[in-house]
């Protein structure tokens, strides 16, 4: 569909209560990338995003080297394409009632 592809991505390690999310749909709307990104209860992080491979590729560069200068360790625990949200146009951040 039009050069786009979308991940799925869940996140573990200091994910949560770091800038994580907010970090991410910034990141994501800087590139272009369309998607969100939720806290799980089990303190992971998912999140999908979608975009050209361009824009999947620099979020991800830029994502990294948001977090680079911090001693916050993650790890990227599942990723894999899923079918892409054709009208999709933002990156929001989602909240998990509790």
């Amino acid at each position: 569909m039009d050069g786009r592809r979308r991940v799925h991505v869940v996140f573990v390690g200091q994910v949560q209560g770091v800038g994580f999310r907010w970090t991410a749909q910034a990141t994501a709307r800087d590139v272009g990338a369309t998607g969100w990104v939720i806290n799980e209860r089990d303190g992971s992080v998912t999140m999908e995003v979608q975009g050209t491979d361009k824009q999947i590729a620099e979020f991800f560069g830029r994502f990294d080297q948001s977090y680079a200068r911090y001693r916050i360790r993650y790890e990227i625990f599942d990723k894999y394409d899923i079918a892409v949200e054709p009208d999709e146009t933002e990156f929001v951040v989602r909240f998990v009632s509790r």
